[in-house]
């Protein structure tokens, strides 16, 4: 009973994971990440600290007006979805 207890334990805890690492991947139909770097450094965004993908938007933080910024930014379309001082 204990060795069945474990495996599903274990497999619960493999799908799990597997779906944490699929939620971390950009959508199929995302901009090439350089593409959006270029999109923000238009608008003005520099010094691009930090990127990273979350529940299928990009988390970014950068600088802008002196002022260190978190931006939440559409994969597919590079719009900015919302922008926040960083705390």
């Amino acid at each position: 009973m204990n060795h069945k207890l474990s495996a599903l334990i274990a497999i619960t805890v493999c799908f799990w994971i597997s779906k944490a690492i699929a939620s971390e991947r950009p959508p199929e139909n995302a901009l090439p990440l350089s593409g959006v770097v270029k999109s923000l450094e238009v608008k003005g965004y520099s010094t691009i600290t930090e990127i990273s993908i979350e529940d299928g938007v990009w988390e970014v933080e950068a600088y802008k007006d002196g002022q260190e910024r978190e931006l939440e930014v559409n994969p597919a379309s590079a719009e900015i979805i919302s922008d926040r001082p960083d705390d």
